[in-house]
């Protein structure tokens, strides 16, 4: 049996988080709440005369994303047509970029069970977005509705080489790309809106074979889920009909997600069918190294100098540190408990956020930017536990009640009297008690059933309302039931 290598390579295209569109005025609006084509102007639908405007903003965030994989930024770009008829593209083209694009040549690190590796990035370009077809069959007719909220609005296409060679490598590549662009205020990345879009093309050739096989491109991708399992659907094809002595045919396909495989929708394009040509109404695109240079030094910390730190500084694993870089908001609050607390363990912190916090957020349906406490209420809390004026049950009580009403949990803890008892001669006492008024059940662990002595402790617990020292407890039962054995 031969063995197939496989060679995967991503077009993914982000929204730019801009307040305005690629080449006008108009707003970019979230469709799933705004009226179709009420964002729109004679320049987003195409309408003849018109003149695009390059957006400034949308040149600075594609220029920070480009910075951030580490690209060759050309300091001359231009704009050209990329002609193709479709009704949801007005001007019957796409203004986008293609033989001289933004940015080249970059990389990016990824992290597989099989080690750390970069995939490379071929360019990184600007173009405009399409408008939105909606298929309706009704009255036994079909038709199409066009939507040009989406048309203009900016995007910027990062094309990787097919350094990918399993779905491993694509899930690390697609997430952390996701991880990067959030983190530098470049995209929302949310997939549900389509921000972020995938293109998949995909090849295999025979082991040991260094020539690139027929690839496939599987287009319009808008999940992980969706991705991986186009992925795994066509390397099975693609296995299949080279087995059976067959050509795979260069072509587009499309995911039909419900039956759980591509269709094809029309042969491969080359670049010579879009009949790309430079953009006669806009001049070349001038990015000078000053401007890069700002840019370069507002840049904040990228995902992999943050691991580093968050594990050399504050001593923590790396499954907790991904789960706290996930989002810009998680990583700003833990961070401003870091600072509202110097003396504070950071392992501390993050054990209540990725428990005790993000359980009532998701409870709640509430988030970290809107909630009742700040961060240095949240470490005074914690503090209280590390020095044992409560103790870690009582501790998740308070945090609860500060989370509903706003209250610091000093004022919680005075009000309702929770301070911890840790008085040695009170807890013996507490202690004695329970022994003595359950005697079958000191009985039986003396008679070896030991492991009643977390009832016991339970017991003494209940009887405490909450409010002794379990260690104390814990010590104080030990060397009582000691002496019994005695």
């Amino acid at each position: 049996m031969i063995k197939y290598n496989v060679d995967i390579g991503l077009e993914v295209h982000v929204e730019l988080s801009t307040h305005s569109k690629m080449f006008c005025s108009c707003a970019v609006v979230d469709n799933t709440i705004s009226p179709p084509n009420s964002s729109t102007c004679p320049v987003c639908c195409g309408m003849p005369g018109t003149l695009p405007v390059i957006n400034r903003n949308a040149v600075e965030l594609a220029l920070r994303a480009a910075i951030a994989l580490e690209c060759e930024i050309n300091h001359t770009s231009i704009f050209a047509r990329k002609n193709y008829f479709y009704p949801d593209l007005p001007k019957g083209y796409q203004i986008s970029q293609y033989e001289y694009p933004l940015a080249e040549n970059g990389k990016l690190l990824i992290h597989t069970g099989e080690g750390d590796k970069y995939i490379r990035i071929l360019r990184a370009h600007i173009e405009e977005d399409t408008g939105k077809l909606t298929h309706v069959v009704r009255d036994g007719k079909s038709y199409s509705l066009v939507n040009l909220n989406r048309a203009g609005v900016p995007l910027l296409e990062i094309v990787s080489e097919p350094d990918m060679h399993s779905v491993e490598d694509v899930a690390a590549y697609s997430r952390e790309l996701r991880l990067l662009l959030r983190i530098i205020g470049v995209s929302s990345g949310d997939m549900e809106k389509g921000a972020m879009r995938f293109e998949a093309n995909l090849s295999l050739r025979p082991e040991g074979c260094e020539e690139l096989g027929t690839r496939v491109e599987v287009k319009n991708l808008n999940s992980f889920k969706a991705m991986e399992n186009a992925i795994i659907y066509q390397i099975s094809i693609q296995k299949s009909t080279l087995e059976k002595g067959e050509k795979v045919h260069q072509q587009t396909l499309g995911w039909d997600e419900t039956a759980g495989k591509t269709f094809s929708q029309r042969s491969k394009e080359n670049a010579n069918d879009y009949r790309y040509f430079p953009e006669p109404d806009l001049p070349p695109l001038i990015v000078d190294q000053e401007w890069v240079s700002k840019i370069s030094a507002k840049m904040p910390e990228l995902p992999k100098a943050k691991r580093k730190r968050y594990t050399i500084d504050y001593k923590l694993q790396a499954e907790d540190i991904e789960r706290l870089i996930e989002e810009k908001e998680t990583v700003g609050f833990f961070e401003a408990c870091v600072q509202a607390d110097p003396s504070l363990a950071p392992k501390a912190i993050v054990n209540w956020m990725l428990t005790d916090l993000f359980a009532w957020i998701n409870q709640s349906g509430s988030t970290l930017g809107n909630l009742k406490i700040n961060p240095s209420d949240f470490t005074a809390l914690i503090m209280l536990v590390e020095k044992g004026v409560i103790n870690q049950s009582t501790g998740k009580e308070v945090l609860a009640e500060m989370l509903e009403g706003g209250k610091s949990a000093e004022v919680i803890v005075k009000g309702e009297g929770l301070r911890q008892v840790s008085d040695s001669k009170l807890i013996n006492d507490m202690v004695e008690t329970v022994l003595v008024n359950n005697p079958g059940e000191v009985k039986a662990y003396l008679n070896g059933k030991e492991t009643l002595i977390n009832w016991l402790f339970g017991q003494v617990m209940q009887n405490a309302k909450g409010k002794a020292n379990p260690q104390v407890v814990k010590k104080s039962l030990q060397e009582q039931l000691n002496s019994k054995k005695l």
